[in-house]
C-alpha cells in the first residue's frame, strides 16, 4: 500500500507531455507588398509566441527565402514578393529546429550556449540536442552549383577573413565580399576566381 501511495505521488510530479506540442499558439503570419519588397508585418508577434528573440527569427527568415532584409520595429522587410504561406513555410521550419523538442515534442525549450555549441534544452523532459547553425529548408537549401565570374547569387555570410571582409561558402568555393558582416544574407557579384576562391562585391 505505502509502494502504491509513493508510486502515485512519483507519477504526479512527471511533466505532462501529452498535449503533443498543443499549447504552442502562434498567430498567423501577416505579409504586406512594398514596391519590391514585402514586409512580415507581426513579425515581433510572432517571435514572442515562439519566445524567440526576433532578430534571430528575421535572420532565419532571410536564408530560407535566400534573400536579403531589415529588421525595423518589429517588422521584417525583404527583398522579393513573398506569400504569407512562404514566410509560414519558413517559420514553421525554425519552429521545428529551435523551438520543439524533438523527444517530447513540447515549446518549452531554451537555446543555450554550450562550448561554442548552440544547444535546445527541454525544460519539460530535460532533452538537449544540437541545434544546426545556418539550417535551411531543404526547398529554398542553397545550391552545390560552380561559382562563375560575373554571375550574381545570394549568400549568408558565416565567418569573418582576416582583413575584416565577410566570408560565405558556396559548393567547393570560399568567397570574400567585402562591406558584409557575418550574419548578413546578401546578394553578390562574382568579380573573379582562383582555385577554390571566389572575389565578389556586394551587388
Amino acid at each position: 500500500m505505502e509502494y502504491e501511495a509513493s508510486l502515485d505521488r512519483a507519477l504526479d510530479a512527471v511533466p505532462d507531455i501529452q498535449s503533443g506540442g498543443d499549447r504552442l499558439s502562434v498567430p498567423d503570419t501577416a505579409a504586406q507588398t512594398d514596391g519590391a519588397f514585402t514586409r512580415f508585418t507581426n513579425l515581433d508577434a510572432v517571435a514572442d509566441a515562439l519566445a524567440r528573440d526576433t532578430d534571430h527569427l528575421h535572420r532565419y527568415i532571410q536564408q530560407a527565402l535566400a534573400t536579403s532584409g531589415k529588421l525595423e520595429a518589429g517588422v521584417g522587410r525583404y527583398n522579393g514578393n513573398f506569400s504569407e504561406r512562404d514566410f509560414e513555410a519558413a517559420v514553421e521550419d525554425y519552429t521545428e529546429e529551435y523551438v520543439r523538442c524533438s523527444e517530447c515534442g513540447l515549446p518549452d525549450t531554451r537555446l543555450v550556449q554550450e562550448d561554442r555549441t548552440m544547444m535546445l534544452r527541454c525544460d519539460a523532459c530535460g532533452a538537449f540536442r544540437p541545434v544546426e547553425k545556418g539550417r535551411s529548408s531543404s526547398r529554398t537549401q542553397q545550391t552545390k552549383d560552380d561559382v562563375e565570374e560575373g554571375s550574381t547569387y545570394t549568400v549568408e555570410i558565416t565567418d569573418t577573413g582576416r582583413k575584416g571582409d565577410g566570408v560565405a561558402h558556396r559548393g567547393e568555393y570560399t568567397i570574400f565580399v567585402p562591406g558584409a558582416s557575418e550574419g548578413d544574407v546578401v546578394e553578390i557579384y562574382i568579380e573573379s576566381t582562383s582555385g577554390n576562391l571566389a572575389f565578389s562585391r556586394l551587388a
